[in-house]
């Protein structure tokens, strides 16, 4: 299980169901955390906080050295890293997700969004986006409409805010920014017009 807290549990919890033997990791703070004493079979990690669970050599390495079959990402963290899926991949490992190639496609959100356009399906205007300014450029030419500042890498409602004037845009891209370095390991942003109301989308996943 690479990952912790409330899904590495459940996971632990589903896992067990199936007749399978969960082997859960943990850093060092995280010693103590009830997601560490959620599986018979456990593995410390040498480093400490979110790091511990993003540093993909380790994680591997704990998969390996534990004799893991399966390697279960849970949401956040590396749960939409192609890189992590293809050094399971490349040691024999079971990634329980998409492919490398399609995460290489989708775990990016803004290739994705790139992609999408390309293939002739309407996405919200949108881009990526380097600094406060960037935003503000963005609202400015949308006639001052509300706008969603989002991680490139996100997912779980991680590194995500609505701005609805230009006087919040500084303070959303920073706590964007921070959370998503945190959370996923890059920092990188983008945005997007904001759809007030119950606006659908078509959704697929592997």
């Amino acid at each position: 299980m690479a990952n912790r807290g409330e899904i590495a549990i459940r996971v632990c919890r589903g896992v067990r169901a199936a007749g399978y033997d969960p082997v859960v990791i943990y850093s060092r703070d995280d010693q103590g955390s009830l997601h560490a004493s959620a599986a018979e079979y456990r593995h410390s990690l040498p480093g400490a906080g979110p790091a511990a669970y993003l540093d993909i050599d380790q994680v591997v390495d704990a998969a390996v050295t534990t004799g893991c079959t399966f390697v279960h990402p849970g949401y956040g963290f590396l749960s939409e890293n192609a890189d992590f899926a293809r050094a399971c991949e490349a040691t024999g490992l079971t990634f329980v997700g998409p492919s490398s190639d399609v995460l290489d496609l989708f775990g990016d959100k803004a290739a994705a969004r790139d992609l999408a356009g390309k293939s002739g399906v309407p996405v919200v205007p949108g881009k990526v986006i380097d600094t406060p300014a960037d935003v503000a450029a963005f609202m400015k030419d949308a006639a001052g409409a509300p706008v969603l500042i989002k991680a490139t890498a996100g997912g779980g409602g991680r590194g995500i805010r609505l701005v609805e004037s230009v006087d919040e845009v500084d303070a959303a891209f920073r706590v964007c920014r921070e959370e998503a370095l945190v959370a996923f390991g890059s920092g990188e942003l983008y945005v997007e017009r904001f759809l007030a109301g119950r606006p659908r989308a078509p959704s697929s996943s592997s």
